[in-house]
Protein backbone atom coordinates (compact mmCIF):
# COMPACT_ATOMS: atom_id res chain seq x y z
CA UNK A 1 0.00 0.00 0.00
CA UNK A 2 1.34 3.24 -0.92
CA UNK A 3 1.43 6.49 1.27
CA UNK A 4 -1.31 7.76 -0.25
CA UNK A 5 -3.33 5.53 -0.16
CA UNK A 6 -3.21 4.95 3.66
CA UNK A 7 -4.31 8.65 3.64
CA UNK A 8 -7.39 7.89 1.11
CA UNK A 9 -8.39 5.31 3.88
CA UNK A 10 -8.12 7.08 6.73
CA UNK A 11 -9.89 10.55 4.79
CA UNK A 12 -12.55 7.92 4.18
CA UNK A 13 -13.54 6.85 7.44
CA UNK A 14 -14.25 10.40 8.46
CA UNK A 15 -16.11 10.93 5.68
CA UNK A 16 -18.07 7.92 7.00
CA UNK A 17 -18.17 8.71 11.00
CA UNK A 18 -19.56 12.43 9.53
CA UNK A 19 -22.74 10.65 7.42
CA UNK A 20 -23.26 8.60 10.59
CA UNK A 21 -23.65 10.94 12.90
CA UNK A 22 -25.67 13.49 10.42
CA UNK A 23 -27.89 10.50 9.80
CA UNK A 24 -32.14 11.73 10.07
CA UNK A 25 -30.90 15.01 12.28
CA UNK A 26 -33.52 18.11 11.99
CA UNK A 27 -32.38 21.58 12.00
CA UNK A 28 -32.74 22.02 15.38
CA UNK A 29 -30.56 18.62 16.57
CA UNK A 30 -28.14 20.04 14.33
CA UNK A 31 -27.86 23.49 16.02
CA UNK A 32 -29.04 22.81 19.67
CA UNK A 33 -26.20 21.74 22.26
CA UNK A 34 -26.32 18.89 23.76
CA UNK A 35 -26.58 20.61 27.25
CA UNK A 36 -25.25 24.07 28.38
CA UNK A 37 -21.44 25.18 27.06
CA UNK A 38 -21.12 22.33 24.42
CA UNK A 39 -20.55 23.00 20.91
CA UNK A 40 -24.07 22.07 18.87
CA UNK A 41 -23.28 19.19 16.29
CA UNK A 42 -23.90 21.49 13.12
CA UNK A 43 -20.87 23.31 14.73
CA UNK A 44 -18.95 20.61 14.74
CA UNK A 45 -19.31 19.20 10.96
CA UNK A 46 -18.90 22.77 9.97
CA UNK A 47 -16.00 22.99 11.61
CA UNK A 48 -14.19 20.22 10.89
CA UNK A 49 -15.05 20.96 7.15
CA UNK A 50 -14.15 24.21 6.87
CA UNK A 51 -10.68 23.46 8.57
CA UNK A 52 -10.38 20.68 6.27
CA UNK A 53 -11.18 23.16 3.15
CA UNK A 54 -8.64 25.43 3.92
CA UNK A 55 -5.88 23.24 4.75
CA UNK A 56 -5.78 21.08 1.85
CA UNK A 57 -6.64 23.95 -0.37
CA UNK A 58 -3.81 26.24 1.17
CA UNK A 59 -1.17 23.20 1.07
CA UNK A 60 -2.82 22.04 -2.96
CA UNK A 61 -2.49 25.96 -3.89
CA UNK A 62 -5.92 26.10 -4.65
CA UNK A 63 -8.99 28.20 -3.47
CA UNK A 64 -11.22 27.00 -0.96
CA UNK A 65 -14.33 25.33 -1.90
CA UNK A 66 -15.94 27.48 0.72
CA UNK A 67 -15.66 30.21 -2.01
CA UNK A 68 -15.14 28.62 -4.73
CA UNK A 69 -18.18 26.68 -5.24
CA UNK A 70 -20.58 29.21 -3.44
CA UNK A 71 -21.05 27.20 -0.27
CA UNK A 72 -20.33 30.68 1.79
CA UNK A 73 -23.20 31.90 -0.09
CA UNK A 74 -26.20 28.97 0.16
CA UNK A 75 -24.82 28.98 4.10
CA UNK A 76 -25.48 32.51 4.38
CA UNK A 77 -23.98 32.83 7.93
CA UNK A 78 -22.65 36.41 8.07
CA UNK A 79 -19.08 35.57 8.44
CA UNK A 80 -15.98 36.23 6.85
CA UNK A 81 -14.78 33.49 3.89
CA UNK A 82 -11.88 32.81 5.78
CA UNK A 83 -13.69 31.56 8.87
CA UNK A 84 -13.17 28.10 10.21
CA UNK A 85 -14.58 28.55 13.73
CA UNK A 86 -11.04 28.52 15.28
CA UNK A 87 -11.23 30.28 18.33
CA UNK A 88 -14.79 30.88 18.85
CA UNK A 89 -16.47 32.03 21.24
CA UNK A 90 -19.75 30.50 22.64
CA UNK A 91 -21.95 33.72 21.11
CA UNK A 92 -20.36 32.60 17.55
CA UNK A 93 -20.55 28.90 18.17
CA UNK A 94 -24.52 30.06 18.35
CA UNK A 95 -24.26 32.22 15.17
CA UNK A 96 -23.71 29.57 12.84
CA UNK A 97 -27.00 28.03 12.24
CA UNK A 98 -26.90 25.17 9.80
CA UNK A 99 -30.07 25.33 7.68
CA UNK A 100 -30.02 21.08 6.84
CA UNK A 101 -28.08 18.09 7.00
CA UNK A 102 -28.79 18.11 3.36
CA UNK A 103 -26.59 21.07 3.30
CA UNK A 104 -23.67 20.69 5.27
CA UNK A 105 -23.53 16.71 3.82
CA UNK A 106 -23.15 18.49 0.79
CA UNK A 107 -20.44 20.49 1.45
CA UNK A 108 -18.86 18.01 3.59
CA UNK A 109 -18.97 15.66 0.08
CA UNK A 110 -17.49 18.32 -2.14
CA UNK A 111 -14.37 19.35 0.29
CA UNK A 112 -14.07 15.45 0.54
CA UNK A 113 -14.01 14.84 -3.11
CA UNK A 114 -11.31 18.02 -3.20
CA UNK A 115 -9.10 16.19 -0.64
CA UNK A 116 -9.20 12.55 -2.21
CA UNK A 117 -8.44 14.25 -5.39
CA UNK A 118 -5.19 16.23 -3.39
CA UNK A 119 -4.26 13.10 -1.88
CA UNK A 120 -4.63 10.72 -4.93
CA UNK A 121 -1.46 12.12 -6.76
CA UNK A 122 0.76 12.38 -3.42
CA UNK A 123 3.89 10.55 -3.61
CA UNK A 124 5.86 9.61 -0.24
CA UNK A 125 8.45 12.55 -1.16
CA UNK A 126 6.00 15.06 -1.47
CA UNK A 127 5.20 14.34 2.19
CA UNK A 128 8.43 15.72 3.31
CA UNK A 129 7.61 19.21 1.11
CA UNK A 130 7.25 21.94 4.17
CA UNK A 131 4.34 23.74 4.05
CA UNK A 132 4.73 26.05 6.39
CA UNK A 133 8.01 27.33 8.03
CA UNK A 134 6.14 29.50 11.08
CA UNK A 135 6.64 26.61 12.93
CA UNK A 136 9.94 25.10 14.69
CA UNK A 137 10.30 22.68 13.28
CA UNK A 138 8.98 24.02 10.06
CA UNK A 139 5.43 21.47 9.11
CA UNK A 140 5.78 19.10 6.35
CA UNK A 141 2.95 18.11 4.17
CA UNK A 142 2.62 14.82 5.67
CA UNK A 143 2.72 16.41 9.17
CA UNK A 144 -0.59 19.14 8.32
CA UNK A 145 -2.58 15.79 6.80
CA UNK A 146 -1.96 14.27 9.79
CA UNK A 147 -2.76 17.13 11.96
CA UNK A 148 -6.20 17.81 9.79
CA UNK A 149 -7.11 13.81 10.30
CA UNK A 150 -6.63 14.18 13.85
CA UNK A 151 -8.86 17.33 14.49
CA UNK A 152 -11.33 15.94 12.05
CA UNK A 153 -11.36 12.36 13.87
CA UNK A 154 -12.20 14.34 17.46
CA UNK A 155 -14.65 16.91 16.20
CA UNK A 156 -16.56 13.66 14.03
CA UNK A 157 -16.33 11.95 17.17
CA UNK A 158 -17.65 15.24 19.77
CA UNK A 159 -20.29 15.40 17.42
CA UNK A 160 -21.00 11.55 17.39
CA UNK A 161 -21.21 11.86 21.13
CA UNK A 162 -23.63 14.78 20.80
CA UNK A 163 -25.87 12.96 18.61
CA UNK A 164 -26.06 10.31 21.43
CA UNK A 165 -26.56 12.47 24.32
CA UNK A 166 -29.33 14.29 21.92
CA UNK A 167 -30.84 10.68 21.48
CA UNK A 168 -30.78 9.71 25.08
CA UNK A 169 -32.94 13.01 25.99
CA UNK A 170 -35.12 12.85 23.84
CA UNK A 171 -38.71 10.86 24.21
Amino acid sequence: MESNDVLIEAYGRIKEEVHAAMEDLTPDDLNSPPQGGANPIGWLVWHLTRVQDDHVADVAGREQVWAAEGWAGRFALGLPDEDTGYGHTPEQVARVRVGSADLLLGYYDAVHERTLACLGGLTAADLDRVVDDNWDPPVTLGVRLASVLADDLQHVGQAAYARGLLRRAAP
